[in-house]
């Protein structure tokens, strides 16, 4: 698969967008063309959706047997394996991450096929007790056509995470990549079509998300939309959704707490933390961008973050030694400087970082040296507002109850660490921070197998696990009474 197929993919096949359109896709390492692709038009997206319902209604995916559709995912799964490298590199030049972390993350994706394969198997309804005569059976039952629309900072895993479910529950699906990320979408469709998954059951579509991404929302035989983005638009499709009772998943903004407390193995915290904020370059919704320190340990932490830091390898995506890429875009990356400029206007102080890169290597890219902002209240817009960039803001903190009303002070609640060898205390934290995943002592709180969502403005739903089974599905409820007479 080293050459991946550039146009649309309806129906089992790729095709040029009905109105001749094309989208440049650039590589954020030098800003080159990457590629040129299709995009598509209001019908091409009516087709599309049209085709996805016959393929759930006439085709037989909406009844086909959990079995049947298990054999399909692991086919999926195979081909992304077999292809892992070329998806891979791939992933790296079109978002601009470390070739490391690209092959972790499709190999995730196969992972994510592989799991809903075997997870079908044993999802099924349940047998309440109720108060009548007779035995009352729920059904676990497909939407019909669900839209899965995925953001640009991790394209080819969360699409794996929306359609590998959303089809393993028998939904004929139409994803929408992001217009700054949609190559390895369209290699996903590569590998389905070569596992010969049935026309229509996954259809993608590139496009801007005011017209192509509505109509998908919008369409009327679309009865479910899972979207990943920021929040502003998750509302929009709130909206759009309502009018006609459309089901939703929505994973949207984060501005999550990194909490280390008197009793925490500082080292390790400090040594380990940078990477639970600026991995992805900062451009991931779960970074612990907000590290609310105690004040006993402040110096220590700052100190061996900032050592820590400075150690990290910035450059080449294709490079197997870099840990930090470019940003997505110029635009991107300005709006962390400006933020930057903002924090040290609002009393906040530059410990690190915030400078764009003088070698010579990086010049053309996107690349911005990861930045530390210290003396930061938590009021200050740096603390409050996504950055979505690689921008660290230090909180200090002398009591317990101020810090968890301070970290809950916030319309975010999505992720978060806790770094504390007190059992006890870490628990008690936990239970108060109002967050839809943390982790202990480690940054990672994000299982292909456990559930994922946030609080409050981070979202509604769950995604991964057996909860994402649960979010393409309607549940049926049917009484069957003793008093009847059935005939055999």
């Amino acid at each position: 698969m080293s050459e991946i197929n550039r146009g649309l993919f309806i129906n089992g096949a790729f095709r040029d967008g009905s109105e001749g359109k094309t989208l440049d896709v650039l590589n954020p390492a030098n800003n080159q063309l990457l590629a040129s692709v299709a995009v598509a038009s209001i019908e091409d997206v009516n087709q599309a959706v049209e085709g996805a319902r016959a393929a759930f209604d006439q085709g037989g995916w909406g009844v086909a047997k959990p079995k049947e559709r298990a054999r399909f995912l692991r086919r999926i799964a195979d081909g992304i394996r077999k292809n892992l490298e070329d998806l891979a590199a791939l992933e790296s030049k079109n978002v601009g991450k470390p070739i490391g972390d690209s092959r972790w993350e499709v190999n995730a994706g196969a992972e994510l096929f592989d799991y809903y394969a075997g997870a079908i198997l044993i999802h099924g309804g349940e047998m309440p007790p109720v108060s009548a005569p007779g035995i009352d059976l729920t059904f676990r039952q497909p939407i019909g056509v669900v839209t899965c629309i995925v953001p640009w900072n991790f394209p080819f895993l969360m699409t794996c995470a929306k359609v590998a479910p959303a089809i393993a529950a028998g939904n004929a699906t139409l994803l929408k990549p992001a217009s700054y990320t949609p190559l390895s979408a369209l290699g996903l469709a590569g590998v389905a079509q070569e596992a010969e998954l049935p026309a229509g059951v996954l259809q993608v579509l590139v496009g801007p998300g005011g017209t192509v991404g509505n109509a998908m929302v919008e369409h009327p035989l679309v009865g479910k939309i899972s979207f990943t983005g920021e929040t502003t638009t998750g509302t929009e499709i709130m909206k759009k959704a309502a009018e006609k009772i459309g089901r939703i998943s929505l994973e949207l903004g984060g501005k999550s707490p990194n909490i280390v407390t008197q009793d925490a193995d500082v080292a390790k915290a400090a040594s380990s933390s940078p990477m639970s904020v600026f991995a992805n370059t900062g451009q991931d919704c779960c970074a612990r961008s907000r590290a609310f320190v105690h004040q006993s340990v402040l110096d220590d932490f700052v100190n061996g973050f900032i050592e820590a830091t400075k150690n990290l390898k910035i450059g080449d995506p294709l490079d197997d030694q870099t840990e930090v890429g470019p940003m997505i875009s110029k635009n991107q990356r300005q709006i962390s400087l400006d933020y930057i400029a903002l924090g040290k206007e609002e009393g906040a102080s530059l410990a690190y970082g915030g400078t764009i890169p003088s070698d010579p290597s990086m010049v053309d890219g996107n690349y911005l040296i990861p930045a530390v902002l210290v003396d930061v209240k938590n009021t200050m817009r740096v603390a409050q507002e996504e950055i979505f960039g690689p921008v660290l803001c230090v909180i200090p903190y002398k009591d317990e109850a101020t810090m968890i009303r301070e970290v809950n002070d916030c319309r975010y609640g999505l992720s978060g660490s806790i770094w504390s060898e007190n059992l006890s205390r870490a628990i008690r934290i936990a239970k108060a921070v109002e967050s839809g995943n943390l982790s202990v002592n480690c940054n990672s709180s994000v299982f292909n197998e456990a559930p994922f969502g946030g609080f409050k403005q981070s979202g509604i739903g769950r995604e991964r696990g057996l909860y994402a089974l649960e979010a393409f599905t309607e549940v049926k409820n049917v009484f069957l009474s003793i008093d009847s007479q059935f005939q055999s």
